[in-house]
C-alpha cells in the first residue's frame, strides 16, 4: 500500500492510501450523511486504489460500520470516560482499528500503528498516546471475550445481548423479533447475515441482453429470478453489458418484486403500466424490457428530480426509451383508473438492506416511522387510485418491519371496499412459504434483501 500524507495536509504524517480512503468515506458518512455505497467507490477511483487494496478499503470500511455497535461498546470500555468523551474523529480510527485487530487478519502492531496515525492526521498529536493505548488495549483480548465483557447477559437481556453481540440497534432487534414471532434462532441468523458482505448480482434488461452473456464475462446464474447474474468478484463496471447499460447491478429480491407484478394474471386490456416511485430505476428497467415483451409501456414517475434522472439512465439503453416524469405520486398528473399493472416501492426504512448500506442501521431511528408510514399509506392508496378497475398494483417495501408491510396494506385495505389481496406467494412460487398472502424475503433463508412484496387487485366493476 502506497503511503500519502493525510488529507489535512500534516507533513509529518503519513497513511495509506487505502487506510486514508476507509477513513474519509467514514467521515463523509458521519458529517455529510453520505452513503457508503456511493462514497466510497467515488474515492476508490478518484485514488486510483484497484485490486486487493481497494478490497482492503471496501472491507475496511463497509465491516467496521457493520459491527460500530460491537466496537463502540469494546471501545467504550477501553477508555477512560466511555467512547462519547473522544473526538468523533479518534472514535472513527479507533473503530477502523478495532476491525482491523478484531474482524481481519491485520497484525496488531500494522493496526495500531496505521489507525494511530490516522489520529495524528486528523487532530494533531494531542489524542495520539491515548488512541495508542486504546487500541492495545483491545488488541491485548480475543474478540470472543471482548463479547462475552461487553454484551449483556443473554438471560437478563436478551435484546441487548444480541444488539452488542451482532451490532444492530435495540429497536432494530426488537422488530425482527416482532416479525419472526420471537424465534431467536432465526433473529440470530437474520443479525449475523445482515453482517455479511453480499455478492453483487447483475440483472439483465429484458430483450437487451441475457444470463447468458453475462455468464461469459465470469457472472454465475442467479439463485431464483430468471434475469439474475452474480459476481463473485470484480467491479460490475468493468462488465461490458452493465457500462451499456444493457444489464445492471439489482438485488434478486428487487428483481422477484418487479416479476411479481408482471406475472399476475388481468382481464381485458393489459397496455399501461406505471412504476410509482421508481428512483433509481432498477425495477423499471426490468419492468419496461418486461412490458414491450407483451406489447405495453411503462411510465416511470419519480418525485425528485436528481432521482428521475438516475430512472432515465437505467433504462437508456432500450430504443425508444419509456416516459420518465418527475411527479409526486400522491399527487399525480394522471387520471384514475388509467393503469393496468401499477408498483409501488415505497420509500421506507431500508432495514431489509443492512447487508449492503450498513449505516443505515445507525442513521435510522424507531420516530422515523412515524413520518414513513403515513407516507407510505397515502402512496399505496394512490397507486390504487391510478389502477384501473381489474387492474392490479404491488406494494414493495425494503423493509420488513410489520408497520411498514402488513401495517400498511391492511389500513389501506380497511379504508377501500374496492380492492382485494391476491396470493402473492403462487405469484413467486420460486420462494413461496410462509404464512401469506404476501411474500417476506430475507437475507439469511434467501440471500436477498429482506423485500416484503403484497399484492392487490382493483375491483372489476
Amino acid at each position: 500500500m502506497t503511503p500519502t500524507a493525510s488529507r489535512r495536509g500534516r507533513p509529518r504524517t503519513l497513511v495509506d492510501l487505502a487506510r486514508q480512503a476507509a477513513y474519509d468515506a467514514l467521515r463523509a458518512v458521519d458529517v455529510d450523511d453520505a452513503y457508503l455505497n456511493l462514497v466510497l467507490p467515488r474515492l476508490l477511483s478518484e485514488r486510483s486504489i484497484t485490486d486487493r487494496d481497494a478490497a482492503f478499503t471496501t472491507e475496511l470500511a463497509h465491516g467496521s460500520t457493520r459491527l460500530q455497535g460491537t466496537y463502540d461498546a469494546i471501545i467504550d470500555a477501553s477508555v477512560t470516560g466511555g467512547a462519547d468523551s473522544l473526538q468523533p474523529e479518534v472514535r472513527t480510527a479507533l473503530r477502523l482499528g478495532a476491525h482491523q485487530l478484531l474482524g481481519m487478519r491485520v497484525p496488531a502492531h500494522a493496526a495500531v500503528a496505521s489507525s494511530v496515525e490516522l489520529v495524528r492526521g486528523a487532530v494533531g498529536e494531542r489524542p495520539v498516546r491515548l488512541a495508542n493505548a486504546v487500541l492495545r488495549r483491545v488488541s491485548a483480548t480475543p474478540r470472543a471475550e471482548w463479547l462475552a465483557r461487553v454484551a449483556p447477559a443473554r438471560e437478563a437481556d436478551l435484546v441487548g445481548h444480541l444488539s452488542i453481540v451482532h451490532s444492530h440497534p435495540r429497536w432494530v432487534v426488537e422488530a425482527f423479533l416482532d416479525v419472526l414471532g420471537d424465534d431467536v434462532a432465526q433473529v440470530e441468523a437474520l443479525l449475523a447475515a445482515d453482517n455479511l458482505s453480499p455478492s453483487v448480482t447483475l440483472v439483465t434488461r429484458p430483450g437487451l441482453c441475457s444470463v447468458g452473456e453475462l455468464v461469459e464475462q465470469g457472472a454465475g446464474p442467479g439463485r431464483w429470478s430468471p434475469y439474475a447474474a452474480t459476481l463473485a468478484a470484480g467491479d460490475p463496471a468493468g462488465v461490458p453489458q452493465v457500462r451499456s447499460g444493457r444489464a445492471g447491478v439489482q438485488d434478486e429480491g428487487s428483481q422477484l418484486a418487479a416479476l411479481a407484478l408482471s406475472r399476475a394474471l388481468v382481464s381485458g386490456r393489459d397496455e399501461r403500466w406505471l412504476d410509482l416511485c421508481a428512483g433509481p430505476g432498477g425495477k423499471a428497467a426490468l419492468l419496461t424490457g418486461l412490458a414491450r415483451q407483451r406489447g405495453a409501456t411503462l411510465v416511470a414517475a419519480e418525485r425528485l428530480v436528481h432521482r428521475a434522472v438516475l430512472v432515465a439512465s437505467a433504462v437508456r439503453a432500450y430504443p425508444e426509451a419509456p416516459a420518465v416524469v418527475a411527479a409526486d405520486g400522491t399527487r399525480p398528473p394522471w387520471r384514475g383508473g388509467t393503469f393496468d399493472r401499477v408498483l409501488v416501492d415505497a420509500p421506507c426504512s431500508g432495514l431489509g438492506s443492512l447487508r449492503r448500506r450498513p449505516e443505515l442501521r445507525w442513521r435510522r431511528q424507531r420516530g422515523d416511522l412515524d413520518a414513513l408510514v403515513p407516507l407510505q399509506v397515502s402512496l399505496l392508496t394512490a397507486a390504487v387510485v391510478a389502477a384501473r378497475p381489474g387492474g392490479l398494483v404491488a406494494y414493495v417495501t425494503c423493509s420488513p418491519h410489520r408497520l411498514e408491510t402488513r401495517g400498511v396494506v391492511d389500513t389501506v385495505l380497511a379504508a377501500r371496499r374496492d380492492i382485494r389481496e391476491e396470493d402473492a406467494r403462487v405469484l413467486l412460487h420460486e420462494v413461496s412459504g410462509g404464512t401469506g398472502p404476501h411474500v417476506q424475503l430475507w437475507p439469511h433463508e434467501h440471500g436477498t434483501d429482506a423485500m416484503f412484496v403484497a399484492v392487490l387487485r382493483r375491483a372489476d366493476h
